[in-house]
């Protein structure tokens, strides 16, 4: 599956992408993650979502590819269930660039490569859209909130850092809201012919008496 997703945050492209640059302050604003190790380009963490009635818990590793020229990053992602047997592999380009409408803002399009098994797979690509898109939105707004700040600052060096404190479980983060359309309009034709169905199973059997 492929994702494609824009977003902008009020910040100025080499501000935003200093922020980038630190995966231990970036990781926070991802909803359901934690980020447990970091050293170098390599890192392990965690992440829970809660799809419905159904929650899942992920842990992975990854590493991070940076081109300083295109401010460019590449995230290779792999991960299992901790309670199962799903995996999930991603390969997430994210770009940053100036936004056209805000000389003093940021675009960042993050196009997302994803290779999923287990009960997230039997949801369908138009529900696993609506997830990524939702969850987009609230790693957007972490963001956002982060850069808004007043006591960050964004004029260190931008290295990684590799002091990561021990992390506490992850609050999973519901998305059930962004599957509830979209159960709703898959079902709402077979919803709709089944109670035709069963009307006129009634009427014609108040005819026959």
């Amino acid at each position: 599956m492929q994702l494609d997703h824009s977003f902008t945050v009020p910040a100025t492209p080499d501000d935003a992408w200093k922020l980038f640059l630190d995966l231990r302050r970036v990781a926070p604003c991802m909803p359901g993650a934690v980020l447990d190790t970091l050293d170098g380009d390599r890192f392990t963490g965690r992440i829970k979502v809660k799809i419905g009635a159904v929650q899942m818990s992920y842990r992975g590793e990854g590493t991070v590819t940076r081109d300083e020229t295109g401010r460019t990053l590449v995230l290779d992602l792999s991960g299992s269930e901790a309670r199962g047997a799903g995996t999930a592999a991603a390969r997430v380009v994210a770009a940053v660039t100036a936004d056209p409408a805000d000389p003093a803002g940021t675009r960042v399009r993050v196009l997302t490569e994803l290779d999923i098994t287990g009960r997230p797979a039997q949801f369908g690509r138009g529900i696993m859209a609506e997830v990524g898109d939702r969850i987009v939105r609230q790693f957007a707004s972490g963001l956002e909130e982060l850069l808004r700040s007043p006591a960050d600052a964004y004029t260190g060096s931008g290295a990684p850092r590799t002091g990561v404190p021990a992390a506490a479980e992850p609050e999973a983060a519901d998305l059930g809201a962004a599957v509830l359309p979209v159960l709703l309009r898959k079902t709402a034709v077979p919803a709709a012919a089944v109670i035709v169905a069963v009307l006129l199973v009634r009427a014609l059997r108040r005819r026959s008496r």
